[in-house]
């Protein structure tokens, strides 16, 4: 029997519901393919600053580093939401997190479920069979650069937008590498007739792409991408990108598939890799067991598959959520008779995978 460590950071909000579906699920998969699964919980987020001050406590970036993998739910709380003036936010924590763990790439793979065709927002002609991946820098770029702040008397405030070519050519090699796996097609997003950063990014590009000679690659300015995404998303293939750039995309590529509460995500990382929900903490559903597990458990699966390496686990786990959704075994947000609560939707698939 094989044994894997997982550190747990439920998180705010709805995080601890739906993390701890994905372990009922985990725990399923475990009995069924013989492997253990050793789980500890540590704070991150709002509880991490309510109990000791600190989003992103030592004690959990312990545990993180001392594990294969991270299972990660939200964060996120109204009372610091509100605060325009709080110092300690809970988004430090995660900004914390990808930083000292080197989680240089966060990966959304955005997939059309037949069952769900008819809620999106866009035609069932353009979304029907879209499948592509956005590849997103984590640690660089505007949201880390340095100086960032507010001039003395709080009238003037600046961020820096900051990108080595070694970070620019990491990000892109994952990009290269993904392509390849999938349908050997790369679409470099960046704004390199505006911004110095993102002309570093288009030439570093041109500069690798003759080693990748079966991949196609080209070019498109955020803009223009994000116009793209809407019209023909079937188009695209993986898409890599810098931080803020991929944050807006993704979100927005997110919602073509008909519900934010089916997307899962993982942050590839130079220590370890975290791997969650692409949703937010939804606090107005906290504790009333509504909220949609099934990106959380999505979510495990990719831990299985790009952390450990386990492709026939991950892909019975996907095969369940298929048939909770073919079945309508779904929460309240995308039910069309019949809702289920989150434990319910948990305990069906833990129970459908043994």
């Amino acid at each position: 029997m094989k044994h894997y460590k997982i550190a747990v950071l439920a998180g705010d909000g709805i995080g601890p519901e739906i993390v701890e579906q994905a372990i009922k699920v985990l725990e399923a998969v475990g009995r069924k393919f013989h492997h253990h699964f050793e789980f500890k919980e540590a704070l991150v987020g709002a509880c991490a600053i309510d109990a000791c001050g600190n989003p992103f406590p030592d004690e959990t970036y312990e545990l993180c580093m001392n594990s294969q993998a991270v299972l990660f739910g939200a964060i996120g709380d109204p009372k610091y939401d509100n605060d325009p003036k709080a110092s300690v936010r809970p988004e430090q924590g995660l900004l914390a997190m990808r930083k000292k763990l080197g989680l240089y790439a966060n990966i959304r793979p955005v997939t059309t479920f037949p069952s769900l065709i008819h809620k999106s927002p866009l035609r069932r002609d353009l979304v029907e069979g879209a499948d592509f991946v956005v590849i997103r820098e984590l640690t660089g770029g505007i949201y880390f650069g340095e100086p960032r702040g507010r001039s003395e008397d709080r009238k003037t405030a600046f961020d820096t937008c900051l990108y080595t070519k070694a970070e620019v050519e990491r990000i892109l090699k994952l990009g290269f590498e993904y392509a390849g796996m999938r349908n050997k097609q790369l679409t470099v997003v960046d704004k390199a007739n505006i911004l110095a950063t993102s002309r570093l990014w288009r030439e570093t590009s041109q500069e690798m792409a003759p080693s990748y000679p079966d991949i196609a690659v080209d070019y498109m300015f955020v803009d223009n991408a994000a116009m793209q995404i809407i019209q023909w998303p079937k188009k695209f293939d993986v898409l890599v990108t810098e931080n803020m750039f991929g944050d807006i995309l993704s979100d927005e590529a997110s919602v073509i598939t008909g519900s934010l509460g089916l997307l899962p995500s993982a942050s590839v990382g130079i220590h370890t890799s975290v791997f969650e929900p692409i949703h937010g903490s939804y606090p107005q559903a906290a504790g009333k067991n509504i909220a949609n597990p099934l990106a959380t458990i999505l979510s495990a699966a990719m831990l299985l598959e790009l952390a450990l390496n386990l492709k026939e686990e991950a892909q019975a786990i996907r095969e369940a959520v298929n048939r909770s959704m073919a079945e309508g075994i779904v929460t309240i947000d995308i039910a069309e008779g019949k809702s289920y609560s989150t434990s319910e939707v948990g305990d069906w698939l833990a129970k459908a995978i043994v």
